[in-house]
């Protein structure tokens, strides 16, 4: 421990956290992402990877990504508007806005940096506003404080307070209006009510965006998300956010819209603008993932399959799961401390399932974000809930 003065701030913080049962620590992968995965020098089974379809390990996946770092090399050099815009680049965007039914679609090297480019470039003013679910992920709730723009936070999915939030703003040509929400919330597993909030958005004059990180490739018929699943378009939700390192199993995101909101974001995201892009070769192995999100259909309908399982199983142990029909499964203990023992408790028998706890969720909700994979099988499935009907105690 250094003498430092400066430090002792961050010694006592870190100290309250470990108290407090609130303590993060990482764990060492050796093997690929998969369910079935060495982490910490043990075997485990994993039920926290947001792998959704099963295609972070795919061989066709890897080996589209060995093909384009033989033709690209590893890293893509430069800027998007420099020299770093390559060929796989360019056909992942066209084919992400063919997917998703919009005009354009614009890389971004990640999420996070995705929402807090669309937000400063869209909103310019202290006069504008930004109104975010109260449960939005973290990259959206910083989108709207870093913005500069006035912030205000609706309770959760509930459309008749942002209605009232909506019409006590003062009718201003000159302000712009951001209703930023999650499609699938991350931590909870429920979804948006996009219809309602298109309608709200519209009779308002007011931008929506809908961040379908954990949407996308899960609902709907073809796999394109949430907006897919509810018959929403470009014109009824003009921006949509969308992230490659979930169910299509690679790295990255993109933000999709019309032909001018795009061409508005490469002239002023400054998050786009000002980053080096993606490497080639992880842009080429995501038109393979996309392409078998698209087509192999049975992944979706198996993932279902075991989610059914998973929470008829679970009421039949009485767990306090959360209402969501999304591979985000939920189990609310709580106490942050109960749910980090739980967690420890299923690490020992060789499962692991990650404790969420505060400030991710609200205090007193610290749960197990319990999350499936196509990949995952349904004796996988029972091999979970026979060890949680083991180590639960209500």
């Amino acid at each position: 421990m250094t003498n430092d003065p400066k430090f002792d701030r961050l010694h006592s913080e870190l100290i309250a956290r470990h108290d407090r049962h609130l303590y993060r620590r990482t764990r060492t992968t050796d093997s690929a992402q998969q369910p079935h995965m060495h982490i910490d020098g043990k075997p485990m089974l994993v039920f926290c990877s947001n792998d959704y379809l099963g295609l972070a390990n795919h061989p066709d996946v890897i080996h589209a990504m060995q093909v384009a770092a033989n033709t690209y090399g590893v890293g893509s050099g430069a800027a998007h508007l420099v020299s770093g815009h390559s060929r796989p680049h360019q056909q992942l965007e066209e084919a992400l806005a063919a997917f998703t039914g919009r005009e354009r679609a614009l890389l971004f090297s990640t999420g996070y940096m995705a929402n807090l480019g669309v937000a400063n470039a869209l909103l310019s003013s202290r006069n504008d506003v930004v109104y975010a679910d109260r449960l939005n992920h973290a990259s959206l709730v910083d989108a709207g404080l870093l913005s500069g723009a006035k912030l205000i936070r609706y309770p959760h999915n509930d459309t008749s307070s942002l209605g009232k939030r909506l019409l006590a703003q003062e009718e201003d040509n000159n302000v712009t209006q951001l209703i930023l929400t999650d499609g699938v919330f991350s931590m909870d597993g429920d979804v948006a009510p996009v219809g309602k909030l298109a309608v709200m958005a519209r009779e308002h004059d007011a931008w929506l965006m809908v961040d379908d990180a954990h949407g996308i490739g899960v609902l709907g018929k073809n796999g394109a998300g949430l907006l897919e699943a509810e018959g929403l378009g470009q014109s009824d939700v003009p921006i949509l956010m969308g992230t490659l390192g979930k169910a299509l199993g690679t790295a990255g995101a993109f933000v999709a819209g019309s032909h001018e909101l795009i061409e508005y974001l490469i002239q002023t995201a400054r998050t786009w603008i000002y980053t080096t892009a993606q490497p080639p070769a992880i842009a080429a192995a995501t038109l393979t993932s996309l392409q078998l999100a698209q087509t192999e259909h049975w992944r979706r309908e198996h993932l279902q399959a075991l989610i059914r399982q998973f929470r008829l199983g679970a009421s039949q142990l009485g767990l306090p799961l959360m209402p969501s029909d999304t591979p985000i499964q939920p189990i609310l203990i709580g106490s942050s401390e109960q749910a980090l023992l739980l967690s420890q408790q299923l690490a020992e028998a060789g499962i692991l399932v990650t404790a969420i706890r505060p400030p991710t969720v609200p205090v007193d909700t610290a749960r197990l974000r319990v999350t499936f994979s196509a990949a995952h099988s349904s004796a996988d499935v029972d091999t979970l809930l026979a060890a949680l009907e083991t180590h639960f105690r209500p």
